[in-house]
């Protein structure tokens, strides 16, 4: 991984490292893309990588045949390093380096709570259980 790189994508089977150069990059078949991958089963705008607090996410951008992370379909979720990234049918591990001091499980903890509750229930305005009845 060079000094000006934030991580890298490597092709599972060999190839070219990919570096990531920039906090959010946007992966497809169009040349405007950040990464262009001239395959036909990629659509023009797959999917996007962001750096978020020093963790990559990786969020499907509707494309036609997915994203998976580790072999499970995915629209959004955060990477560890060494996780394998689905585009379409073409793997590669994203490897990058955690900033010190900071965990993924804290990141994935996050995310887990934010979708495990609504809106309402965050806020404080759901209301609670009923209690059946008792006759």
């Amino acid at each position: 991984m060079s000094e000006s790189s934030l991580g890298e994508l490597v092709p599972v089977g060999g190839g070219d490292a990919i570096p990531l150069l920039s906090d959010v990059m946007t992966i497809g078949r169009r040349e405007s893309c950040d990464i262009c991958l001239k395959f036909q089963n990629i659509s023009g705008s797959h999917c996007e990588l962001a750096l978020k607090e020093g963790v990559w996410h990786v969020r499907d951008l509707g494309s036609t045949n997915g994203v998976k992370v580790n072999g499970e379909r995915t629209l959004k979720r955060p990477l560890r390093p060494g996780d394998e990234v689905s585009i379409a049918d073409h793997k590669f591990t994203i490897q990058y380096e955690l900033p010190a001091g900071s965990t993924i499980e804290d990141v994935f903890a996050e995310e887990e709570d934010m979708f495990g509750q609504s809106l309402l229930e965050k806020a404080g305005l759901a209301r609670p259980p009923r209690q059946p009845r008792r006759r």
